[in-house]
C-alpha cells in the first residue's frame, strides 16, 4: 500500500501546529512542572481537556472510568486514528521520561487533524492515557472500549536519538511480603523468625537467577518494608519485583522461576510469603510495518532521520502501548530530546525534556504525528494495514 497524503495537506497540518506552538510549548511547560503520579493526573488532564474545548472539541472528561482519562474526538467519516496523550510523572526524578513532551505532542498533532478532518474524510480521537509508568492506564481504557473501531493509534515519546521504535518488552509487577515472628533481638533471638531475613535471601536467589536468564530479559526489585527497630526481629518485610521478557509466553516462564526463588528465601528462614502479580501485565511492543515508514517518511522530512538501533543503541523498557499494539495498528517512535547517552529516568534527562531540545520534539513530534494521521485517511479503510514489522 502506497497511498498517502497530499504534500500540500501535510503542509497545512505543519501550519496548524505552527499556529498552535506557544499553547503547546505552554501546556508541556506546566505538565513539567507539576508532576503527577499514575492516576493522579488531575492538573494536567485538566489542562488538556481545556485546551481541547477552547478549540472547539467536545472532550469527554474522566473517561471509561478513570478518574484521569479523556476523549475528544473529530470527525465524522473516515478511518478512526487514536492520537496518545501520556502525562504521568516518576517518583523522585519528575519528568524525567518526557512524558510533558508526549502530552504537547500529542495535543498539536490532534488540533491540527482535526482541523481537517471533515474536509478530508477521516476521525481523529485524542486519547488522555494516564497512569503508563505502572498503572497500566492504556490497558484499561483497552478493556472498557476506547479504542474500538480505531483503525490504528500513534504517538511520540522522548530519548536519546531520533529511533524508529522502542525495544518494548513485557512486564509484570509482583508484590511480595514476608511474615516472620517478632523477638528482642538481644535477650532472645532464637524465638524470632526474621522476616527481613527471608526478603535478603529471596533477592540473592533472584541475583543469582539473573546468571542464567536471558540477555533481554530483566528482573529487579526493591525493599519496600524492612522491620521496624534493630533491636527487634522483623515480623514482616516487603519487595517489588518487576520480570521482564521479549515476550508474554516468556514472561509466564520466567515469573515461575522468580516466585521460586523468592519462596525459597521465605523456606530458608521459616517465614509466610504472600504475593500478588498486579494487574495488568504489559504486552510487547508490535510495531505496524506501514505505520512505521509513514513515520520514518514525516520525521525525515523535519530532518530527524530514525537512526538504526542496533548502531546507537535501542531504548529498552515497557509500556502498555504494548498492549494497544497487539489490538490495533501502532507505532511507538522515539524522539531526541537529550544528548546521546543521556538515558530517560534521570534527572539530567529531565532538564532536557524542558529545555529547547524538549520543546523542538513537541512541534517536530506534533507535525510527523498530524502527517501519519493524514497519511492514514488517504489510504482509506479498504487498504487498512495489518499489524507486523
Amino acid at each position: 500500500m502506497t497511498t498517502t497524503a497530499d504534500p500540500a495537506d501535510a503542509r497545512r497540518a505543519h501550519e496548524a501546529v505552527d499556529r498552535h506552538a506557544d499553547r503547546l510549548l505552554r501546556v508541556s511547560h506546566e505538565i513539567f512542572d507539576h508532576p503527577e503520579l499514575c492516576f493522579e493526573e488531575r492538573f494536567a488532564h485538566d489542562l488538556l481537556c481545556d485546551e481541547l474545548e477552547s478549540q472547539g472539541l467536545a472532550v469527554t472528561r474522566h473517561a471509561h472510568g478513570l478518574e484521569t482519562a479523556f476523549v475528544a474526538e473529530a470527525g465524522s467519516t473516515g478511518p478512526v486514528v487514536a492520537v496518545i496523550c501520556e502525562y504521568d510523572a516518576l517518583p523522585g526524578v519528575g519528568h524525567a521520561c518526557g512524558h510533558n513532551v508526549i502530552a504537547a505532542a500529542g495535543l498539536g498533532a490532534g488540533l491540527a487533524a482535526a482541523e481537517l478532518a471533515e474536509e478530508l474524510g477521516g476521525r481523529v480521537r485524542i486519547l488522555g492515557t494516564p497512569a503508563e509508568e505502572g498503572g497500566g492506564g492504556k490497558v484499561f481504557l483497552l478493556r472498557d472500549g476506547a479504542f474500538d473501531g480505531v483503525d490504528a493509534a500513534v504517538m511520540v515519546h522522548p530519548a536519546d536519538h531520533d529511533l524508529p521504535t522502542m525495544a518494548a518488552i513485557a512486564i509484570q509487577r509482583l508484590s511480595v511480603t514476608y511474615t516472620g515472628r517478632a523477638s528482642h533481638a538481644a535477650a532472645a533471638p532464637w524465638n524470632g523468625r526474621n522476616a527481613l531475613d527471608a526478603a535478603v535471601l529471596g533477592y540473592v536467589n533472584v541475583s543469582a537467577l539473573r546468571q542464567h536468564i536471558r540477555p533481554d530479559e530483566r528482573v529487579h526489585g526493591i525493599f519496600t518494608e524492612a522491620g521496624e527497630q534493630a533491636n527487634v526481629v522483623p515480623r514482616r518485610a516487603g519487595a517489588s519485583w518487576y520480570v521482564r521478557s521479549p515476550s508474554i509466553e516468556g514472561l509466564a516462564a520466567l515469573k515461575e522461576r522468580v516466585l521460586a526463588c523468592l519462596a525459597a528465601g521465605a523456606e530458608a528462614a521459616g517465614c509466610e510469603m504472600e504475593h500478588e502479580w498486579l494487574d495488568p501485565p504489559y504486552d510487547d511492543l508490535i510495531d505496524d510495518a506501514w505505520l512505521l515508514e509513514r513515520w520514518r517518511e514525516r520525521s525525515s522530512e523535519l530532518g530527524r532521520v530514525p537512526q538504526d538501533p542496533d548502531v546507537v543503541g535501542p531504548v529498552v523498557g515497557s509500556t502498555d502501548m504494548g498492549n494497544v499494539s497487539h489490538a490495533v495498528p501502532s507505532i511507538h517512535p522515539m524522539i531526541a530530546v537529550a544528548p546521546p547517552g543521556v538515558a530517560i529516568h534521570t534527572p539530567d534527562f529531565a532538564v532536557h525534556a524542558r529545555g529547547a531540545a524538549g520543546d523542538a520534539a513537541v512541534l517536530d513530534g506534533a507535525k510527523a504525528l498530524a502527517a501519519v494521521v493524514l497519511d492514514r485517511w488517504a489510504a482509506g479503510p479498504s487498504d487498512a494495514p495489518t499489524s507486523g514489522s
